[in-house]
């Protein structure tokens, strides 16, 4: 007997006969009649929408076309594999795919004594196979079998033939939950079944099967049902039972469902019991039990970002997460206005699965703004979604991406910044010139900082061994000759020189200085001088340390570069940034001079 552990593997109540020329592809009755209301159900009587309408042939398979294409020519052919794997997310109809399966492979009617799929006409089994007590189809649930123990005592009947249907089918739901060594009990089985056994396999993680399995297997993956087949099942739902929702109400559980059915029929099964009896469900409730915020509201939102408003911004989330919206729900569907904006901006409007007044807004929207604008929006909010699911305060992390998407939606991308620039307008303030712009580049910008150890105006001296070291900078400099760089970084950040000629160095060693640092001094400058060496440490008095010096420096040409007209115009066209690094530009070359002795030097 049928073996099942979960909700969705219990058996249906017997439908009502229907006219297969008229019926509609999920049971109900054809578009051209009029449905009575169905009678109120109470207590244990009632059964819920998912499994009410459960798909009964393959043409009511929502958005799986391909597999079924492929299995009807494969049973007319005759070629009929012996284990089909069938995957894909939850609520796709892996479990009923695999049903129906097994109805077919045992399909028998007075005329029909053959596997076929059309399942219009009930068969001799179909009815004991729909309710789960026919004996020679067995599902089963692999969480709750996982061992090889199970696995052991389910193949030991595989060598005997079924008691009156065709094949004896073996349907198990979940199988990536069975074990290694139940896995390797079914592999030998799997590969050289019987004539009469038939396997059906389905999973939601498929990458946890053995490639060994999966390899014996016809593989078929169940794509995710569109939002428009969603909608177009949920509304035969609502005609056979009699209800009425909004139309928007439709789109946001479709959306909500993720391309999953039986998520859709969960949730319409909710949506309806939201209004009294007989009256149409607004999608406002229906928004308010999903937790979203109104699509129109995040629209003026999009809208107050794209123009640069941050305050706006902030004060419209504020009013939607005070109304009980999910902040991470916002920066969802920010990211879906962006995209719905981008496709309309590539596209058309025509393209969006959404109300004419919406897709007109969002295709404004793309119009008014530059795709770089909008790619960079959209990568600014995969971040910010990433900072509001962990961020102790959510909406807190929403006010800030909402702040950094208002102020960079009317900078220019790079490419348009370098442009501006090289035309000598600044860009984001109005086109103005950057004032200072060519002294910037010949005075504050070129004055940068020297090579890292030497100070500007002064020559480095190359020092080499047996030299005689005149000053403080001809020791370091054989230091580094020598290439013994732990002394070298030493010797620059913590040596504060007091005094120097030579054979002599005096100097008060900077906090953290290695105690050690004077007696290798001593003995690598008289290896490398061959000449006595005294050094000294003294309480105080010392100069700066060549790094104390190179950091002052540095903070003094970042300040002074700071204040220069035209890297001010670039820190007021890009605001939050700074001024990080500062490279020394080389001389410029000198300028040519011609025969008349007038320049010529090129810009």
């Amino acid at each position: 007997m049928a073996t099942m552990a979960e909700e969705d593997l219990t058996p249906e109540p017997e439908a009502p006969e229907r006219d297969p020329d008229t019926a509609d592809m999920f049971g109900g009755p054809a578009p051209s009649q009029t449905p009575a209301p169905a009678p109120v159900q109470t207590g244990a009587a009632y059964t819920v929408i998912a499994r009410k309408y459960r798909p009964r042939t393959f043409e009511d398979l929502y958005g799986q076309e391909a597999m079924v294409r492929t299995l009807r020519n494969a049973f007319a052919a005759g070629r009929i594999a012996h284990a089909f794997m069938l995957t894909g997310v939850r609520g796709v109809g892996k479990t009923t795919t695999a049903r129906l399966l097994a109805r077919a492979l045992n399909f028998q009617t007075d005329a029909i004594d053959a596997p076929s799929l059309d399942l219009s006409v009930e068969g001799r089994y179909c009815r004991a196979i729909i309710e789960g007590r026919h004996m020679d189809v067995l599902e089963l649930d692999a969480a709750s079998r996982t061992g090889v123990g199970d696995m052991r005592d389910l193949l030991d009947g595989v060598r005997y033939a079924p008691v009156e249907a065709r094949y004896k089918v073996y349907i198990i739901d979940e199988v990536h939950m069975l074990s290694t060594g139940a896995f390797n009990a079914l592999l030998k089985t799997l590969e050289e079944p019987p004539p009469h056994a038939k396997f059906i396999f389905a999973t939601t993680e498929i990458r946890k099967v053995p490639v060994t399995i999966l390899s014996r297997c016809q593989r078929f993956d169940l794509r995710r049902v569109e939002p428009e087949d969603i909608i177009r099942n949920l509304q035969m739902i609502l005609e056979a039972e009699g209800v009425r929702v909004e139309a928007e109400g439709l789109t946001l559980i479709a959306r909500a469902a993720e391309g999953s059915v039986r998520d859709a029929q969960s949730l319409l099964d909710q949506a309806i019991v939201q209004a009294d009896p007989g009256q149409t469900v607004p999608a406002a409730l229906i928004r308010e039990m999903l937790g979203l915020a109104d699509r129109a509201g995040t629209l003026d939102l999009f809208e107050l970002v794209l123009k640069g408003d941050p305050g706006g911004a902030v004060g419209a989330f504020r009013h939607h997460y005070a109304l009980g919206a999910d902040p991470a729900q916002v920066v969802l569907d920010l990211m879906e206005h962006v995209h719905g904006a981008s496709v309309a901006r590539a596209v058309g409007p025509q393209a969006l699965i959404l109300p004419k007044d919406q897709a007109a807004r969002l295709a404004a929207a793309g119009a008014a703004v530059s795709a770089p604008i909008l790619a960079r929006l959209w990568q600014m909010l995969l971040r910010a979604h990433e900072e509001v699911g962990r961020a102790p305060d959510p909406a807190a992390a929403t006010d800030m991406a909402l702040i950094r998407l208002a102020h960079a939606a009317d900078l220019p991308g790079p490419e348009e910044a370098l442009k501006l620039l090289r035309s000598g307008e600044t860009p984001g303030v109005g086109g103005a010139t950057g004032g200072g712009g060519a002294s910037a580049a010949s005075g504050g910008a070129a004055r940068a900082l020297a090579p890292q150890g030497a100070p500007q105006g002064e020559p480095q001296a190359e020092a080499r061994p047996g030299a005689v070291l005149q000053t403080f900078e001809d020791l370091v400099g054989l230091i580094d000759a020598e290439r013994d760089i732990a002394l070298k970084l030493d010797v620059e950040r913590f040596v504060r020189p007091i005094s120097f000629r030579p054979g002599v160095l005096e100097f008060e060693p900077a906090p953290g200085a290695p105690a050690n640092l004077a007696q290798r001094l001593v003995s690598r400058l008289k290896a490398w001088t061959g000449q006595p060496w005294l050094v000294a440490a003294q309480g105080g008095g010392g100069a700066e340390s060549l790094w104390e010096r190179q950091t002052r420096e540095t903070r003094e040409t970042r300040a002074e570069i700071a204040q220069d007209p035209f890297v001010l115009s670039l820190l007021e066209a890009f605001p939050g940034s700074e001024v990080v690094h500062i490279r020394h530009l080389p001389p410029p070359e000198p300028a040519l001079v011609d025969d008349l002795g007038e320049a010529a030097a090129e810009d």
